[in-house]
Order: structure tokens, then sequence, then C-alpha cells
């Protein structure tokens, strides 16, 4: 038995046969083109019958997947609209007189190494967005026969180089238990449709994925990335006791829809939810999350081709708040730099971007792009329980001067007469040692405070999370960090605020009870981990264990 290591990309165990996948062969040739003319009206045709296709899959993948994502094909039938990608190929085939499928084929690579060349993980996943629609394109010009994973029989775990989004759409769980592949990240397309579907995945196996054999027997541990090769009959009898006791938690969790998030000694804590997009939203309420703790408005930006609009803004706003339905929705104001880069931005290269040109520090020199975010979210404001919270805050002064921003906007909102509500929350996220340590005062001046536990873990021990050769030194675990948020729960109470933790810490089930020891009164995080979480909670007698913790948080010898 061999155990090979790659990425736990979607948690779940399947055992079973492999299957190598190939998909369609994505290769063409290059010939000359007398009439360029025909060759761009195949081009035309072949474009229309690809548009067409995508829909189909996203009317498809919206009754299998639910809308968000779903909304993936979507997008891939609007970039087949992009006037760059489109105009790229014609002109090849115009000025080098070549066939459309060349063409295609070489504005592919030219796109995707441009995707490739960012510093942003998300934005280097775009390269698999645009091999994906050129490969539909030219799926149409030659006419193949498209490969369909629907025709596999029986049951398999399918391996493959990668799995473009429009394939992994396709696997039918009846068939398909599980998946690995040689490329990919936890944040690509296909590993979130993994997740969604419900299939385990590993990905990144990179060339150790040569070891594996068709119909070989192997073992896919989602949870941990391994996958086990020819395993032996103990190692089977084992991760089948897994699986099984994984599918029934599963099963259970279901029945926590409509309950509290209470321990068992009645202490309430309010658990809600991380999400980037409204299309989100239908998860949100399909895990029963009472709210939203991080709207991430950053993906506004990220995932178009230019400054979005006041109006633009503002409908979004609107929309996640009227579909939340009077439950609370924060939203944190623009979080760019650092690992997340927008080209139209034109944020200069910097030697450390985690402590660079970044989120307020943006905003407050940039006052265009503040205002029009800060405007649209005023105005969206009649529309629900709003809760605007700034991040990357080192400072009184930022706070200041943001609230004096806001206090501008509603004058000249009231000197326009559009209607704004005076009821929304003011909170900061505080992420940085800087914003702790002064906790005590800044306190005085919001509503409340939210937690980024990656952050503040990454400045607190000064490891950057980015970082693979320094890893192991980031503990978000790490005693100190444990203390700097103690005491930033205790001064937000000693002035009246609440504060709750948005960072991934708070789904760890074994740092909840000193959450709740502490006095947090909220945790957000993603959809998919609302019930994990509130099942942790309704196991906790905080009555018994919360000065036992305290007095080990005090002692330094609190030990997860």
């Amino acid at each position: 038995m061999e155990i090979l290591k790659g990425v736990g990309a979607s948690k779940g165990i399947a055992i079973g046969q492999l299957l190598f996948y190939t998909g369609d062969p994505y290769k063409v040739e290059k010939f000359s083109v007398k009439d360029t003319s025909a060759e761009l009206q195949r081009l035309e045709t072949a474009r229309k019958k690809a548009i067409d296709s995508l829909n189909r899959i996203y009317e498809k993948a919206l009754l299998e997947i639910g809308e968000k994502d779903a909304m993936i094909f979507q997008i891939h039938a609007m970039m087949l609209d992009d006037l760059d990608y489109i105009e790229n190929i014609t002109n090849l085939i115009v000025n080098e007189k070549v066939n459309a499928e060349y063409a295609v084929n070489e504005t592919a690579q030219k796109f995707a190494q441009m995707f490739l060349s960012m510093d942003d993980d998300y934005m280097k996943q775009r390269s698999t967005d645009v091999f994906d629609i050129s490969k539909s394109l030219v799926r149409e010009l030659s006419s193949s026969k498209a490969h369909d994973l629907e025709y596999i029989t029986g049951k398999v775990i399918i391996a493959a180089d990668d799995l473009m989004p429009s394939e992994t759409v396709q696997l039918d769980k009846s068939k398909v238990m599980a998946f690995v592949t040689r490329g990919g990240s936890k944040i690509s397309h296909s590993a979130i449709l993994a997740r969604t579907i419900g299939i385990p995945a590993v990905v990144g196996l990179g060339d150790s994925i040569n070891k594996l054999e068709d119909e070989s027997i192997v073992i896919v541990d989602g949870f941990t990335g391994a996958v086990y090769l020819q395993p032996d009959t103990e190692t089977i009898v084992r991760f089948t006791a897994q699986r099984d006791e994984y599918l029934a938690t599963r099963e259970k969790l279901l029945q926590l829809k409509g309950k509290s998030s209470e321990t068992l000694d009645g202490v309430k804590v309010e658990i809600n939810a991380n999400i980037g997009r409204p299309a989100d939203i239908s998860l949100v309420q399909a895990n029963d999350a009472e709210g939203i703790g991080l709207f991430r408005s950053e993906f506004l930006y990220m995932e178009s081709r230019e400054f979005p609009t006041e109006e633009a803004q503002f409908e979004v706003y609107k929309e996640v708040l009227e579909r939340m339905n009077g439950k609370r929705v924060i939203i944190r104001t623009l979080d760019l730099g650092a690992d997340k880069h927008v080209p139209y931005f034109n944020i200069p290269n910097e030697d450390n971007p985690a402590m660079g040109y970044r989120a307020i520090r943006i905003c407050l020199t940039r006052p265009e792009i503040f205002n029009a975010q800060l405007r649209a979210l005023l105005r969206a404001s009649v529309y629900g329980h709003l809760a605007i919270m700034v991040p990357m805050i080192t400072s009184l002064d930022e706070v200041l001067k943001t609230k004096e921003i806001i206090e501008n906007i509603k004058t000249q909102l009231r000197d326009e007469g559009i209607a704004y509500s005076d009821d929304f929350e003011f909170g900061i996220m505080v992420e940085t040692p800087a914003a702790a340590m002064i906790s005590d005062i800044l306190a005085q001046h919001v509503d409340f405070f939210s937690i980024g536990t990656n952050d503040l873990t990454q400045y607190t021990l000064a490891v950057d999370r980015m970082n693979h050769t320094i890893a192991s030194l980031y503990d978000p675990r790490h005693l100190a960090v444990l203390r700097m948020m103690r005491m930033i729960v205790e001064n937000g109470k000693k002035h009246g605020i609440w504060t709750g933790i948005c960072g991934e810490s708070a789904a760890d089930a074994e740092l909840i009870p000193a959450f709740l020891a502490m006095g947090v009164h909220e945790l957000s995080v993603s959809p998919t981990a609302v019930l994990d979480v509130r099942q942790k909670v309704r196991d906790i007698n905080l009555a018994l264990c919360k000065e036992k913790i305290l007095k080990r948080l005090d002692e330094g010898t609190l030990s997860i």
C-alpha cells in the first residue's frame, strides 16, 4: 500500500475503483485560410453554439447545485462575449490568415498566462475559466462530439490532470464517488463545485498521480488530502467505518435547522455566514445561518473589468439586505491589496504587500472609490439590517476619518433627497495587534468588533501566512493570539459593544469553548460549517468549563 499526498479539496471518504478521465483532446492544428470572412463566420457560429451549450449546462446546474455555483456557467457564457477575447481571436484570423481553432488556442494561452502572472490566487484560477471556454469553442469548431461523463458505468473514482467546471458539474454522484487531480487548488471552481455537490476530492497530487493505475482500488480521504493506493484489508475496514460515521453525522446535522445556537446551560451565540456574492445567500439560507457576519465586498471589484459604479454596488447591497429579510448583514468595505489585486486599480508591486498599501489605506487615499461604496451602502441601508465594517484598522484616526466621511455622505444624501437609514451599525475588523492594543479606545467609537483571526495571527506571530516555508509557525491557537482575543472581547464588553469572530478560527471545534468562555457574541463561518458549529455550541456546558478555561489562559497553560 502506498499513500499519495495532495490537498483535501472536498470533505468525505470514498473507496473504490479508479477510472482515468482524459476529457476532450485539446489539440489543434495550424493551417492557412484564404477566405478569412468565411473563417470569421465559422467562429461566430461556433461561439453562438458554445453560448447555447453553456446556458443549457447552467439550467441543469441550477437544479442540481443551486444558483450560487451554477453562476459560473453564466459567467463563462458572458466571457464568450468579452470584446478583448473575441477581438484577439479575430485579429489572429484576419492578420495571420490562420484557422479559427488555432486562433482560439493561441488566445487561450495568452489570456491564461496573463491571469497566471498575477499575484492573487483567485485571479490565477481564472486561467482555468479561459481554458474551459476555449475548449468549448474548439469543440464546436471541430464538430467533435463532447466527451460525456454521464456515460460512465458503475461506481468509480475519477482521476484526471484537471477537471473543468463544465466537466465537474456533469459528475453523477450515483456513479462518481470522488475525484483526484494532478493540478487544481482548494479555491478552483472544480473544488468549489465538488464541495457543493458533496463529492470527496483531492487535488494537487502533482506527478505522484502517475503512480495510480486504471481500475486499481484506492481510498480518497478528502479531509487530509491522502490517497491510498491498493489499500490492505485493515485500512479498507478502518476507512469504511470512518466514511459511514461521517455520513451519519452529516444526516444528523440537518436536524439542527431551525434550532437555536445555545449551550446546554442557556448561553446563546449568534452563528452567521461569510459570503462574497448575493448568489451565496441560497447557501446561507439552506444552512440556516442567523445572518451574514462577513460580506466580502471586494469580490464586486475583483469580478469587474472596471470600478463598479455606485448604482451597481447599491443594487447588490440592496439585494443582499432584502433577501436576508431583516437579519443582520455585515458588509466589509473594500479590502483589496495584500493577496487580492485588481488590474485596473494599478496598485504597485510591493516587497511586503501584507503590510503595505491595502484596505482602509487605499480607501482613505482614494476618496472617489470609498465615497461611491459608502454612498451605495447608506442608500441600501433602508432595505434591511445593515452593519458596515472597516478592515485593517491600526489607529483611532482611521476610524474617525471614516466616520467623518460617512457623516458627510449623509448630508449629501439628505440634500439630494435620497433616503437612507440611521439605524445601521458601524464596526471595525480587529486584525492587527495595533487595533487590539487600543481596543479600549476604539470601542468607544464603534458599535462592534469583528476579530479577523487570519491576519491577527499573521501579524501577532510575525508569520506571513502565504509563505509555505514557515507555514508550521502559523498557529491561530498560539497563546499570544488567544490572549489578545480575550483582551479585545473584554475591552468591548467594558464599553458595551459586542464582539464576533469572522476568521477561520471561528469554525475550530476545539477553540469554540474558549471563545464562548471569553464572551464572544458571534461566530461567522462558511455557510456549510454553520450546522457543525451549532452542534458544537449545543454540546457545551459553559458553566462547567468557563472558569477552568479562563484560569488556564491566565496561567498560560491552555493547550488545545
